[in-house]
């Protein structure tokens, strides 16, 4: 087996024999196509999600009995491989599986299992996920449509009261979309029940909307246009009482409700909780667009040159010039990263999901990598397009394409601000059930008196990690730059200090601002978004630590090594600032770290088309004609 396989074999992970279906399966007619204008990209992308191969595994996490595979890991492994296909594609079945069809799986029961979704997983009922509202993107438990429900008929009326209430940005709804699951406030006489889930039409069989429902295009986009996003917008419209997808909360006939979960609050996260699936595949898509990007670079790096050596006389190519390599390198070992880090958290999550459990700590990663991987996609996506000059700004060239579909990704699934706001409750917190909204945060009392200092839990090859952090001798300069343990201390250290201080400023706060709850933690909300990076920043670092203890083949443990040191101390360097404003680092050993990461610049040059190699994608996948076509053009000319 040859380095880049020995590479791509623990890389691929647990679920390698579906990305190996990916790769066999997907043919050269998946692909995106350059230049299409929207129309003849929603056209080829409804007809392609139609006939992907049930061995790809998009369908996967559904039940066997009802077409599916009973593997949710499978299913979000199967989802990221299509981001290398083509986004469009990868979104339009992520809507359709794992939106759509995830909802109605996990927040309906039995009788809507049965019902519906053997011809979703057939890819006959075709839907849409409509929570997103104009006036309420992030904060999805104050959404304005409501459900009345009137005991007399035993139905609800499903309103759009004004039009910031309105569905907007809903995948399939301009065009494909004959059901949605509807977010919606459901109220019975007097009393709200918080947001709820409910089974809607809104095309009848020929295409046309039902009556009192509003359909319409969401406009041109920057990116993602096989996918038709569209408006969608209620005017009393009746839903049937047994659409209400009720696993956590039931109408009786007379309108009684009852919920196993009695607090409305908890209830509803519960159920976003369900949904969390969505998310970790919007990461690893990202993640999975930053790698055709990065392969794309890196090849044309290498044959490509831009002046003359003076010592040689010849033209020097792009990847042997430091600066260049810097920012390739520097994102292929983020790229590693993150790659550990998905799987991971796809292992975890597909275990819970077997146990049926759902634990609030992957919640929180989910949301954490999710944010992490989307920010490096647009940032590595854009140094890619840098890096290839004038050719990386043709599309023929994939990386506008790359770069205009994955740029929603920052705030699709949740804005990412929020979401690491997300992860830094739940540092503070421990996901407390009384504090679901931002509310509680400000409260005197939970500043005061309930938060506790977190434990740094390991998340990833426990044993191994503690073992490497004991055997550090010590934190001063006399302690190698390559030392894992010493750089499992410095992302450790980091983590605690900044959640230290954002308790410190809580408590503070509480004293003196008792009255007014939303500045409590308005202002320490900086430092609770840095105590979540770090967090995240950790959690990365140990997923990458376990990859390599998993790797069998030494050549490429010894690579992966280098890799995983230049991901840690370029990320210590990227926060020097922080390390030596608290004296983790003094200015000699930070000094040090940048010449320790020229040394792995030079150390992995020669690594670099192996590295992307690794990642397997396929040539007809990468469809960018500079990696088809000869660069010297005078030479071939000649």
């Amino acid at each position: 087996m040859s380095l880049p396989e020995s590479l791509t074999e623990v890389l691929d992970g647990r679920w390698a024999h579906l990305r190996r279906n990916a790769r066999s399966l997907l043919d050269g007619r998946f692909v995106t196509v350059p230049g299409e204008t929207g129309e003849q990209a929603r056209e080829r992308i409804s007809r392609l999600v139609r006939e992907i191969p049930p061995e790809v595994g998009v369908a996967a996490g559904f039940p066997a009995e009802f077409g599916g595979g009973s593997d949710p890991g499978g299913s979000m492994v199967a989802t990221e491989t299509l981001a290398q296909v083509d986004l469009s594609l990868m979104v339009k079945a992520g809507v359709q599986w794992g939106l759509f069809g995830g909802a109605v799986y996990s927040l309906g029961t039995r009788r809507h299992h049965e019902a519906w979704i053997p011809g979703i997983v057939a890819g006959e009922v075709m839907g849409c996920f409509a929570m997103t509202e104009t006036g309420h993107g992030s904060d999805v438990q104050r959404l304005r449509t409501t459900a009345v429900y009137d005991p007399e008929t035993q139905t609800f009326d499903l309103h759009t009261p004004y039009e910031a209430a309105r569905k907007d940005y809903i995948g399939n709804a301009a065009r494909d979309g004959r059901m949605a699951v509807v977010f919606a406030q459901l109220v019975i006489g007097e009393r709200r029940h918080g947001v709820h889930a409910f089974l809607v039409p809104i095309r009848d069989q020929d295409g046309r909307p039902m009556p009192g429902v509003t359909l319409s295009d969401a406009g041109a986009k920057a990116g993602l246009l096989g996918v038709d996003n569209g408006r969608i917008a209620f005017a009393h419209v009746t839903v049937d009482r047994e659409m209400l997808l009720d696993r956590y909360g039931q109408v009786a006939p007379d309108g009684t409700y009852s919920s196993s979960i009695e607090n409305d609050t908890r209830r509803f996260f519960t159920m976003l909780g369900t949904l969390v699936r969505g998310r970790v595949s919007v990461g690893g898509s990202a993640s999975a667009a930053a790698k055709s990007a990065l392969t794309i670079a890196v090849r044309y790096g290498e044959v490509r040159r831009q002046f003359t050596a003076p010592d040689s006389g010849e033209e020097v190519v792009l990847n042997d010039y430091l600066a260049h390599r810097r920012k390739l390198l520097t994102a292929l070992a983020r790229s590693y990263a993150y790659t550990f880090a998905q799987e991971q958290l796809v292992c975890d999550l597909s275990d819970a999901l077997a146990g049926n459990e759902m634990l609030r700590e992957l919640e929180s990663r989910a949301a954490g990598l999710k944010a992490v991987q989307t920010q490096n996609a647009t940032r590595t996506i854009q140094m890619c397009r840098e890096a290839c000059g004038g050719a990386g700004y043709l599309a023929e060239n994939r990386l506008p394409g790359l770069k205009a579909d994955t740029d929603v990704f920052t705030t699709f699934e949740g804005d990412n601000t929020v979401l690491l706001q997300l992860v830094g409750k739940g540092l503070l917190t421990g996901y407390r059930d009384a504090f679901g909204s931002l509310d509680g945060w400000g409260r005197a009392t939970f500043a005061a008196e309930q938060v506790r200092e977190m434990v740094l839990e390991r998340t990833a090859a426990r044993t191994l990690i503690q073992r490497l952090v004991d055997a550090v001798p010590g934190r001063g300069d006399n302690v190698g730059l390559t030392e894992r343990g010493w750089h499992l201390s410095m992302f450790e250290e980091r983590e605690k200090h900044l959640l230290e201080g954002a308790v410190r400023r809580l408590r503070k706060g509480a004293e003196t601002k008792r009255d007014r709850p939303f500045d409590i933690f308005n202002d320490v909300q900086d430092h609770v978004l840095a105590a979540a990076r770090a967090h995240v920043d950790r959690v990365v670092l140990e997923a990458f630590v376990a990859g390599i203890a998993s790797c069998a083949d030494e050549e490429a443990k010894a690579l992966l090594e280098k890799v995983c040191d230049l991901y840690a101390l370029t990320t210590i360097e990227a926060d020097k600032g922080w390390f030596l404003e608290h004296e983790r680092l003094t200015p000699s050993r930070a000094k040090a770290v940048t010449g320790a990461v020229h040394e792995l610049l030079v150390e992995l040059r020669p690594r670099m088309r192996t590295l992307v190699d690794a990642f397997a994608i396929p040539e007809a996948w990468l469809n960018a004609a500079i990696l088809r076509e000869e660069p010297d053009r005078q030479a071939s000319m000649a």
